[in-house]
């Protein structure tokens, strides 16, 4: 899902105990989470390093994706045995990712923070936050080598047919990708239901063709 970034020495523990089989969770965390929340935030943080980003931060993530209501930072900490400044870091980092929102609790001057609970929405926003800070960059720097590649005659065909054919790509791609992306939900939903439909429909088109 999100970006990277670096991890620090709780996380690299983190890391070294999964990679041994050994990921677990401390013993405040075993009394205040169930057996199969456990068993999601701990798969969900290390999927996230497999995604490129802190451990911490999907834990935190996850923990406010199962939750009924808000949690306060410091609460998080206790829940996830997890330094409270580890958990500040990782929900700006959530934030960023306008995935996870402040809210306040009244009678507590403290800050809570809720994740989105629609599905549809966080893979519509952290879609739409990869395209800006992965594919958008790229296209930006393809177009200006395709356009210094054009503009020296003395330059090398071959660089440029394929920097022309990845950036025709990417261009197509993107464009499709916004379409999809600018669906409501309902007509998101209904466009994977047909997916087999559609590609046995374009199957035939192209043998029609």
């Amino acid at each position: 899902m999100f970006c990277k970034n670096r991890n620090n020495r709780h996380d690299e523990s983190d890391e070294k105990d999964a990679r041994r089989g050994r990921a677990k969770m401390s013993e405040p965390t075993k009394n205040s989470l169930t057996p199969v929340a456990q068993k999601f935030i701990l798969h969900w943080g290390e999927m996230g390093t497999r995604w490129g980003i802190n451990r911490t931060v999907a834990q935190v993530h996850a923990l406010l994706f199962l939750s009924p209501r808000p949690i306060a930072a410091d609460e998080i900490s206790e829940t996830l045995a997890v330094a409270r400044s580890n958990v500040s870091t990782s929900l700006r980092e959530l934030q960023g990712w306008r995935i996870v929102r402040v809210v306040h609790v009244l009678g507590d001057r403290r800050d809570h923070f809720e994740s989105i609970k629609d599905v549809w929405e966080i893979f519509r926003i952290v879609s739409e936050e990869r395209k800006r800070r992965e594919i958008d960059p790229t296209l930006h720097v393809l177009g200006e080598c395709v356009r210094e590649s054009k503009a020296n005659p003395q330059g090398d065909a071959y660089t440029r047919e394929r920097l022309e054919s990845m950036l025709e790509f990417l261009t197509a791609m993107t464009g499709l990708f916004e379409e999809i992306i600018r669906m409501p939900t309902g007509a998101l939903k209904g466009v994977v239901k047909l997916r087999g439909k559609v590609i046995t429909l374009l199957g035939k088109k192209a043998v029609n063709g």
